[in-house]
């Protein structure tokens, strides 16, 4: 085996082990949060996007400066450090005797939350650009793996205790953080190595430095927009598939446990074959319109059994456009500033955590009292095939104005 080919395995694999522990906490915490405030679900949904806010906001503040470290000083550095606060981070909240509890660990969480923008930076570093989008492909399949196997373990172990998963995610993550240390290689060499300019941490900085490059600064907007709407999305779905479907912890990981199935099955064996045949713009493209599609429909969805040929089409369409899009944005940088743009994108995102699950959980909790302001429960669900549709024709008219 290559030594290209082992530094894959070493990072494909340590995403897959960070994800499950992932896995394992996302059907949890609404509903520990849920259990831990006076409330309802309306309650409990207003409470968790104040909480996901938090961490948006940590991650966008630190997302840059994480990004210019690993260019500074390599990428295993940053992925060993965020693996081990990631293990601290786990047993807090499974200890959390309260809310102000799990809002500190939320923004632990935040601040240490760099290992999909490292572990880019890491997969651009050791391959060619012709080999991006497919190998960007494999770190979704890989955190496809991830949430196969964790919201299942999340669902069953919840359903014993609420915090029993935590403790299982933090043994996960310091594994993570032993096998970082003690395998992974590093994948920047030290003549590839840029100064750190903390100056370049600010995050608006950071994204103003970028907008130089003339493709991305539409690309941004519509990773901005269709964000807002996928975070809004996995940040009411627990909640909101117990008031519309009934569903309790364990149905609510089957349901996500499918939604990695769909990524490994996409972004594993889809992604490559699909660009090397109608290229990178015309993916993204396409990928919009089928999530912008599946979004609508889920806002009219009345039973549970509808939802998982609707996940199906939703995840063909942003595990499609997802890594198509970030590999035309990597091609418009230097090697040296992968870094950079990864740590941009990933604050790009934060922004859309910040948007999207705030606004995502205020309108389910408005939908979802005792006396709604309307009656459409999947209100945020069309708002985001809008945001789809919006960014669907954001690219299509840049790859336009770039061929023309």
């Amino acid at each position: 085996m290559s030594v290209r080919t082992a530094s894959k395995a070493f990072i494909l694999a340590t995403i897959v082990i960070d994800m499950l522990g992932v896995g394992l906490a996302w059907p949890i915490l609404p509903k520990l949060i849920e259990e831990l405030s006076p409330g309802g679900i309306s309650e409990a949904a207003f409470i968790y996007g104040l909480i996901a806010t938090v961490y948006a906001l940590a991650q966008f503040l630190f997302a840059p400066f994480l990004g210019l470290l690993s260019d500074a000083y390599g990428r295993k550095p940053v992925l060993v450090l965020a693996q081990g606060g990631l293990a601290i981070d786990y047993v807090i909240m499974a200890l959390a005797p309260n809310l102000w509890w799990l809002v500190a660990a939320r923004l632990a969480a935040g601040i240490l939350g760099a290992t999909m923008t490292t572990a880019n930076a890491y997969m651009a570093d050791i391959t060619e650009p012709a080999e991006r989008s497919r190998n960007f492909g494999y770190i979704g399949a890989a955190f496809g793996v991830g949430f196969i196997i964790g919201p299942l373990l999340g669902g069953v172990l919840g359903e014993i205790d609420l915090r029993l998963p935590f403790y299982l995610a933090s043994a996960l993550a310091f594994a993570n953080f032993l096998f970082g240390w003690l395998v992974v290689p590093e994948s920047l060499p030290v003549a590839k190595r840029r100064p750190l300019v903390l100056a370049d941490a600010n995050p608006v900085r950071a994204l103003r430095r970028l907008v130089r490059f003339p493709v991305l600064y539409p690309l941004l907007i519509a990773l901005f927009l269709t964000n807002i709407a996928q975070r809004g999305l996995e940040a009411i779905w627990v909640l909101y598939t117990e008031f519309r479907f009934g569903w309790d912890v364990g149905d609510a990981g089957m349901s996500l446990a499918f939604v990695g199935l769909m990524f490994v099955a996409v972004q594993g064996g889809l992604v490559g074959p699909v660009v090397k045949r109608f290229g990178e713009w015309p993916t993204v493209t396409v990928g919009f319109l089928l999530s912008a599609t599946a979004l609508a429909l889920y806002g009219i969805a009345t039973v549970g059994w509808m939802v998982y040929p609707l996940i199906a089409l939703h995840v063909l369409g942003n595990a499609l456009a997802g890594p198509a899009l970030n590999a035309i944005c990597s091609k418009t940088v230097p090697d040296n500033e992968q870094g950079l743009l990864q740590g941009t994108l990933s604050s790009v995102n934060s922004m859309a955590i910040i948007i999207g699950p705030l606004g995502a959980s205020m309108v389910l909790s408005a939908v979802t009292r005792e006396q709604p302001l309307i009656n459409l429960p999947g209100a945020w669900f069309i708002i985001g095939a809008i945001l789809f549709a919006t960014g669907f024709a954001i690219v299509l008219l840049r790859r336009r104005d770039i061929t023309d």
